[in-house]
This record gives structure tokens, C-alpha cells and sequence, in this order.
């Protein structure tokens, strides 16, 4: 089986980075056209037109209207191909990198990717969710590459609300454990081949960072500052999970999250959030030690992310709700699949009402 592994071609991640976008994007083109979102607009828009000075590079700026729909992307290639531009460059969070990302690909032109959160581990991916107008799921377009160039500015990144960290840590924590699954499983990643020795070294570093340095990283973006623990959590949730999830290969706890979504309760948690309680779901799943189950519940518990079903606003369990949830995650295009071993519905049922007791268990 041929093994594969993604990665952007280029990450860039330190405090103030914004400030060298043009310098940085001068190895790729010379003409930017710039989506930026425009809750973010007031922040970064004058570091990045200052980031200009020095160079031969254009920029124009356009703001993203908060969807990324297939009328929003036509709208900003139709504008980006009238500026000349050959560099496109998306600046903010998940919505606006992705249509920055699918502008790029229609276009045919490199494209350049600033988070300005750390809350998924999308920017390093060759992947954008597509939605409709009114914010409706449509479909996964895959990419043919990872993004030319990532641009991590973790200063812009600590003084985001905290919780949008937490839940990074909680779509990384995923990560490892199944990466690991789909290695036992040899199943196909996300690039379309099975894991490198590379993609699972990245996936379990990923893991130990978040240990190491999980809670001191909270702390610090608690008070808005930025310390080695944050850069270190911001390269872990973006970078090492990144190309961890795509090069790995996603299991049981991406397919529990989507299986949460058919409780509304659950709608105004973060990806992460959920993801997290997935993990923790996924190691019931495996019989994994104890002592590892303690250790994930330890973790959330200590940066505050979900470990019972209470934790996801949903206050009280259905045995009737929670079997929908198990058939959602046992549906065969869902990558429950990619478990090493067959798992049904009862299966997963049991698990999620095992992972909420244990983790009611060891509540503080």
C-alpha cells in the first residue's frame, strides 16, 4: 500500500509575523488579493499594509462576507481576477481560510493562509467545507495541495477569547489516538494513502505537547499574553495536528463529534469541544488502559474541556437519543470504519454512556 504524507509547503509561526506577510509572500507572487474577516479587520489590517514597506509587493484588500459559499468564492475570484492579483491570501478564522483556499484552487494561483485563531487544525490542510448562503452544510471540497504558505502570528493568536484555544487542544487531542487506530487498521488517510512514520511521529508529539503544555498555555491566553507554553500549543493545534489528522487519518473520535450533532443541545459547542468528548469515547471503545483514560480526562478536566454529557448541554441522557447518535457514528461513510475492529451501534452506545460515567467519575 503506497504511504502518503500532506504538509504546506511552507509554516511560518512567531510573535509578530503579520508584519512580514508581503516579505514572506514575495517567494510565491507579487500582486495579493487579501480576504480578511471582517470581525478582524480593525486588528491586523495595519499590520499587514505596513508589511509592504521594504518590498515590490501590491496588496489589495477585500473583506469576506462570512460564508464560504459557492457565491462568495465566485464573487472573490471574479474580483481577484480583475485586480491581476496572483497570490491569494486568507486572514482570519476557519470560513475565510477555506474560501481563500477554493478561490486559490479555482483560480490557479498559490495561496497564502494566516489563522488568526488556533481553535482547528484546518489551515494546514488541502481541504475546504463548503456551506450555503444561509450556513447549511454542502460538501468537503478536497484540494489537490496543502496551502503554499502558512503564516502563524501568535501574538494576534493569544489575545483571541481562550476558549477558542481550549477547544484547538480538544480537536488535537484527538489526533494520536486515531492516528493510531488507522495505523492498526491500516487504513487510508485523508491524502489518499496509509500513515508514514513521519505523520504518526507528528501525531504523538502532538499528544505529548498538549500534556506538557496544555494548562500552562490557558493560563497565560487567560491574561492575553503570549509565552513559549502558547507557541508551543499553537504549533501543536495547528501545525502537528494538521498534518497529524490528514497524513494519520481520522477514526472514532471525528465520527462520534458527528454523531453529536444530532442532538441540538450540543449545536453551540465548538468542533473541539466535541471532538474531546470523542476522544474520550473512542478509548472506552478500545478497552484502552486506565491509566490513559485518566490521563485524557485529566487533561480536559485541567483546561476545561467536556468529559460528560452534561458538559455538552446535554442535561438529560435519552437511551433513545444517545442509540440516534450511535447510528449517526456507525454510518458507513463515516470513519468509525477505519477502527480495527468491527463496531456496531450497540457498540458505540455503551461507550458513550461508559466515557459520561467515567468522566462524572473523576469530576473534581
Amino acid at each position: 500500500m503506497t504511504k502518503i504524507i500532506g504538509s504546506p509547503v511552507r509554516y511560518i509561526q512567531g510573535k509578530d509575523e503579520l508584519r512580514k506577510l508581503c516579505s514572506h509572500a514575495e517567494t510565491i507572487g507579487q500582486h495579493l488579493f487579501i480576504i480578511i474577516d471582517g470581525a478582524i479587520k480593525h486588528i491586523v489590517e495595519d499590520s499587514i499594509v505596513n508589511s509592504k514597506e521594504g518590498t515590490s509587493v501590491s496588496i489589495v484588500i477585500e473583506s469576506f462576507n462570512g460564508e464560504c459559499s459557492d457565491q462568495e468564492i465566485t464573487r472573490i475570484k471574479e474580483k481577484m481576477q480583475e485586480n491581476s492579483s496572483d497570490v491569494v491570501v486568507g486572514v482570519g478564522g476557519g470560513k475565510t481560510i477555506d474560501t481563500a483556499k477554493a478561490v486559490a484552487y479555482y483560480a490557479k494561483v498559490p495561496v497564502i493562509v494566516v489563522p488568526t485563531i488556533a481553535s482547528t487544525d484546518a489551515p494546514c490542510s488541502a481541504l475546504s467545507v463548503i456551506y450555503s448562503n444561509e450556513g447549511v452544510f454542502d460538501r468537503y471540497l478536497f484540494l489537490p495541495s496543502n496551502p503554499n504558505i502558512v503564516v502563524v502570528d501568535t501574538e494576534v493568536i493569544s489575545k483571541a477569547p481562550v476558549r477558542l484555544l481550549i477547544a484547538g487542544i480538544g480537536d488535537a487531542l484527538a489526533t494520536y489516538f486515531e492516528a493510531r487506530a488507522c495505523l492498526r487498521s491500516n487504513a487510508i488517510n485523508c491524502v489518499g494513502g496509509t500513515t508514514t512514520k513521519a505523520a504518526m511521529a507528528l501525531a504523538e508529539l502532538c499528544y505529548e505537547t498538549l500534556l506538557a503544555k496544555g494548562v500552562q498555555a490557558v493560563e497565560a491566553v487567560k491574561q492575553k499574553v503570549c509565552t513559549k507554553a502558547v507557541e508551543d500549543i499553537i504549533e501543536a493545534n495547528t501545525y502537528l495536528s494538521g498534518i497529524g489528522f490528514e497524513s494519520g487519518g481520522l477514526a472514532g473520535a471525528h465520527a462520534i463529534h458527528n454523531g453529536l450533532t444530532a442532538i441540538e443541545a450540543t449545536h453551540k459547542l465548538y468542533h473541539g469541544e466535541k471532538v474531546a468528548f470523542g476522544t474520550l469515547v473512542q478509548l472506552v471503545l478500545e478497552n484502552a488502559p486506565i491509566e490513559e483514560i485518566e490521563q485524557v480526562i485529566d487533561l480536559c478536566q485541567n483546561v476545561g474541556l467536556p468529559t460528560t454529557l452534561a458538559d455538552l448541554n446535554i442535561t438529560e441522557v435519552k437511551s433513545e437519543e444517545i442509540m440516534e447518535v450511535a447510528k449517526l457514528v456507525c454510518s458507513p461513510e463515516d470513519t468509525i470504519g477505519n477502527m480495527p475492529f468491527e463496531v456496531t451501534v450497540e457498540d458505540v452506545y455503551a461507550a458513550i454512556i461508559g466515557a459520561d460515567s467515567l468522566g462524572r467519575y473523576y469530576k473534581y
